[in-house]
């Protein structure tokens, strides 16, 4: 989004983003853990489920267990991120916790909590050696949902990101916030799979119909032919 929005030039993205996912795969070897997506009812209460299932590592000798939303995607669903034992607490008590379905993701880390935090420093070094510029286009971000302002709080939000949740469904509706009887953008999902789509159906019906998925590679497909 930021090298779209001239903040940042490409390949010093692609050089961030490497150190990042390098540093963020040592701190998931570091410890065992994982996500779990989980869709509930009204009646769920996150919170206090994850608090339950620290408690439940804590029993097991755990200290300083983790587990927390990490992402929030549409209403009542969530990312539950932490302890592996933990997570799996959460898989054979998903009744009691009023939860209709808890899987887990294929990943190799508890990422978006401080687990991640032996990640913050080497993201943080990276940044402070780049040339980072205001945005030409607005630009959100999913640690709080709101537009970046300038090049110090894209530094200071890119590195908070790494052990922060990700307010996917806040973000959208910053994004869609406009006055009654003004009409929604045309929005454009480029790539495989249409899950951001199907986010936004569930948080914003009527900016959904402005909606369209575009796969590149079906199209590249297409042109060949």
């Amino acid at each position: 989004a930021h090298v779209y929005a001239a903040s940042l030039f490409l390949s010093v993205a692609l050089y961030a983003v490497k150190v990042r996912a390098e540093a963020m795969q040592k701190a998931s070897e570091a410890v065992p853990s994982g996500m779990l997506s989980v869709v509930g009812r009204r009646e769920a209460n996150y919170k206090f489920a994850c608090l339950e299932a620290r408690k439940h590592c804590e029993s097991l000798g755990i200290e300083n267990p983790v587990c927390t939303v990490s992402n929030y995607l549409f209403p009542d669903s969530r990312v539950i991120a932490g302890h592996l034992q933990a997570l799996e607490f959460l898989q054979e008590n998903a009744r009691k916790y009023y939860f209709k379905r808890a899987k887990m993701l294929p990943v190799s880390g508890a990422f978006h909590t401080r687990l991640m935090e032996p990640a913050v420093e080497p993201l943080a070094e990276v940044l402070k050696s780049i040339e980072i510029q205001k945005p030409l286009l607005c630009v959100y971000s999913n640690v709080d949902g709101k537009k970046y302002m300038h090049s110090k709080h894209i530094q200071k939000l890119l590195v908070k990101q790494v052990v922060s949740p990700v307010l996917w469904e806040q973000t959208m509706h910053s994004v869609y916030e406009r006055k009654q009887g003004t009409e929604f953008p045309y929005t454009y999902e480029v790539g495989p799979g249409n899950q951001l789509g199907a986010i936004l159906k569930q948080c914003n019906l009527k900016a959904w119909k402005q909606y369209k998925h575009v796969d590149a590679l079906e199209d590249e497909k297409a042109a060949d032919t």
